[in-house]
């Protein structure tokens, strides 16, 4: 094995480790609940079976085949296997990335880990996980095609967009790329033509042909009748944007936040964010014109939205790449690795796989710790154990987690699924949860008769002084009332 090699073996072993990470999203559980109520009862529900609250009310299950995706992987393997079939597929999203970048493998490399711990924060097992998949091979195939001009690499795009919108609504993600690349090719090609009437020297190789548009155009308009291949038909055309124009969960859900450079975890992203500036102020190497267009649009979400930098790092990578092999000029090495060199690489490298796999065990054993720290285990035990009377209040949070852990014994009141809940509900329910002016009369129209919440929420303050309440549980983590 060569130096380049190894180089680029360590690489993603590195890579992958960091992805192994314990299960701690608290929207996974009703994922993996959904996906079991998909398989079990063969059907694509289009209602709310899970919450009390909103029974019978609309439910665009956007997400169903990665929900009975999840739920397969676990019953066949368990954690074990979602954890490392979902660290593979981050790491492959990566590996496509890595292979569009310039400056491989040194220059790549660097540009690729940065990239990569920017979008630490992101990763798990969550759906989200496969955009970020189809949005590199989307880049991927569309960078060849602008390379060698070959339209095969544009045929698999609206079969993998049916895939994609039955997957996760970042679909739409998709035909914004593919849209970015037809704007900017049909603009190259008239700067082209005026250029070379103006007497400029201009490069055709650079300018796809109008047939190469064409096909370009045609594969677009395929992809956008894609999109209607999935169980809510033309319905999925608007919910992407219905959920970007939710004020609840742009206010309230931490991932639709704006990143907080504050906190370290964000830090690789501003580096990332710098790194961009100063190599293409240095460097001046041109970046193809829907590479820019994109790094302007998802570099706006990005700073808008957390839950967008992974899109933006994607196109992000390949161009700091490029800069930096165009600042930084290094040339590969053509003197061969010594025979020694190459055992000890090849064990070097074994030494890192096994490391990897150490790291996936000890994430395993740790799984049970994490659900313990960040759920209300002993509290579902006792509801499990003493089958207090329905309807339960719970916390925003917990909600995924109570229903992979209670249902159908008990709905919920509220969970992940904002969506489904909508903007005055979520508003409601924080209404109750920090105990405002009538939060009696609310809990008592959908006859609520026990409460599961954080010991320090202002609800459970409220309750400790309402005679119409008892404490029946609680330990540092939380506490259930009762209505007596």
């Amino acid at each position: 094995m060569s130096t380049p090699r190894l180089f680029t073996a360590i690489l993603f072993l590195a890579l992958f480790t960091l992805t192994v990470r314990e299960i701690s999203d608290p929207d996974f559980w009703w994922h993996l609940r959904a996906g079991q109520y998909m398989i079990e009862n063969a059907t694509i529900p289009h209602s709310d079976p899970f919450s009390f609250t909103a029974q019978g009310k609309e439910w665009i299950t956007h997400e169903w085949l990665s929900e009975v995706f999840i739920f397969a992987l676990y019953r066949v393997g368990g954690f074990a296997l979602l954890t490392i079939v979902f660290s593979a597929i981050i790491t492959l999203a990566f590996a496509l990335t890595y292979a569009r970048s310039d400056g491989r493998p040194y220059l790549a490399g660097f540009a690729l880990l940065l990239g990569a711990l920017a979008t630490a924060p992101t990763w798990g097992v969550r759906p989200q996980m496969l955009t970020l998949l189809f949005m590199s091979i989307f880049l991927f195939l569309l960078d060849r095609f602008f390379t060698t001009r070959n339209s095969k690499f544009l045929i698999p795009l609206p079969l993998l967009m049916i895939l994609w919108v039955n997957l996760h609504s970042g679909y739409a993600i998709g035909l914004v790329v593919m849209g970015a690349y037809l704007f900017a090719a049909f603009v190259e090609s008239i700067i082209f033509v005026y250029a070379r009437q103006a007497g400029a020297a201009q490069n055709p190789e650079t300018i796809l042909s109008p047939r190469a548009i064409r096909a370009l155009l045609i594969t677009l308009v395929l992809a956008f009748l894609a999109v209607l291949l999935n169980p809510n038909g033309a319905r999925m055309y608007i919910y992407p944007f219905e959920t970007l124009t939710s004020a609840a969960m742009q206010r309230y859900i931490q991932e639709w936040f704006s990143p907080d450079f504050h906190q370290t975890e964000w830090l690789p992203f501003a580096l990332l964010l710098l790194s961009l500036i100063a190599t293409t102020l240095i460097a001046r190497d041109r970046v193809p014109l829907a590479h820019t267009l994109l790094l302007f649009g998802l570099g706006f979400l990005a700073l808008r939205s957390a839950r967008n930098i992974p899109l933006f790092v994607l196109v992000a990578i390949p161009v700091l790449s490029a800069q930096l092999a165009a600042f930084i000029p290094l040339r590969a090495s053509n003197k061969p690795t010594p025979r020694p060199m190459q055992i000890v690489n090849v064990i070097l490298v074994a030494v890192l796989a096994l490391v990897a796999l150490l790291r996936v065990g000890s994430v395993l054993v740790n799984q049970a710790n994490v659900e313990r720290a960040k759920f209300p285990t002993a509290a579902v035990e006792w509801i499990q154990q003493s089958r207090p009377a329905p309807n339960l209040y719970n916390s925003y949070g917990w909600g995924g987690y109570l229903i992979w852990k209670l249902y159908p014994d008990y709905k919920v009141y509220v969970d992940g699924r904002a969506d489904v809940h909508g903007d005055a509900f979520i508003e409601n329910f924080l209404d109750i949860y920090s105990a405002s002016q009538g939060w009696q009369t609310d809990l008592a129209q959908p006859d609520v008769r026990i409460i599961l919440i954080e010991p320090d929420a202002p609800l459970a303050n409220a309750l400790a002084n309402d005679p119409m309440w008892v404490q029946v549980f609680s330990d540092s983590q939380s506490v259930i009332y009762q209505k007596k």
